[in-house]
């Protein structure tokens, strides 16, 4: 019969990336939700004059507002991938090594189609993202930077502020607004279908796992398999949060001693 495993509580999620994290969600699902508006607006009867009904430049206000909040969540995002933890860290979003590739290998087979894994490995266990999630990630930050540079070429043209007449040669490049506004709607896709995959591994990962993989976005923390984190301070050279390890030992001590 197998052991029980101990487990160590880690800080994984610094604040500034979980609210990055919850601000980005917020701006994609209103951005999504107005822009599918603006693509196809619904018909109104309405007995008032025209002047007097403006919901769908509301919705086009709504939306670049929240274009300029996911704007700015990316530019802090990029700044603390260089200030952050090693969990937020630039060098963990970067998914081309072997050792990622294997990893990310490991995740399809085993996470997402479920196949059996015979001789499960402890440095399969992801601290913070494992490397599918770090491909996904690349690849959403690809495709984000598509939807601001299309998105603001297409509102360059209406605006007097100059942060989108700064993407007025985008939709020139492209060919005109048509092919322009087409890549701008294909993108969203790509991201919806980047949410539903990382919703579904976060949710599996959280039941079989049973680490707080949801809940970490909120606290910060994770609970992870004393052995693992062993193996991962001898890899970084770096103790994993010394001082709250130490306190939570000692609230540990004191529990059981009671």
């Amino acid at each position: 019969m197998e052991s029980t495993k101990d487990y160590k509580r880690v800080y994984v999620w610094q604040l500034p990336v979980r609210i990055f994290h919850w601000l980005n969600a917020l701006s994609i699902v209103v951005l999504a939700i107005t822009g599918f508006l603006i693509a196809d607006p619904p018909a109104f009867l309405s007995q008032s004059e025209a002047f007097d009904s403006y919901l769908l430049g509301y919705i086009r206000a709504i939306h670049f507002i929240s274009a300029y909040v996911f704007v700015g969540v990316m530019i802090l995002r990029l700044y603390w991938s260089i200030v952050g933890n090693r969990y937020a860290h630039w060098r963990a979003f970067w998914p081309f090594s072997k050792k990622a590739w294997h990893n990310i290998v490991h995740v399809i087979k085993h996470d997402i189609f479920l196949l059996p894994e015979k001789n499960p490995k402890l440095s399969n266990i992801s601290i913070g993202h494992n490397h599918f999630a770090t491909l996904a990630y690349f690849l959403m930050f690809v495709f984000a930077f598509i939807m601001v540079f299309t998105g603001f070429g297409l509102y360059a043209q209406n605006s007097t502020w100059f942060f989108p007449k700064l993407f007025a040669w985008v939709p020139s490049l492209l060919g005109g607004d048509f092919l322009t506004r087409q890549i701008h709607h294909i993108s969203m896709w790509f991201i919806f279908f980047f949410i539903i995959v990382h919703i579904y591994l976060v949710l599996y990962h959280d039941w079989l796992e049973v680490r707080g993989e949801t809940s970490s976005m909120i606290s910060g923390f994770k609970f992870v398999r004393k052995e693992r984190v062993i193996q991962e301070e001898k890899l970084e050279g770096e103790v994993l949060d010394p001082v709250f390890e130490e306190s939570f030992d000692d609230e540990n001590d004191e529990i059981s001693k009671e």
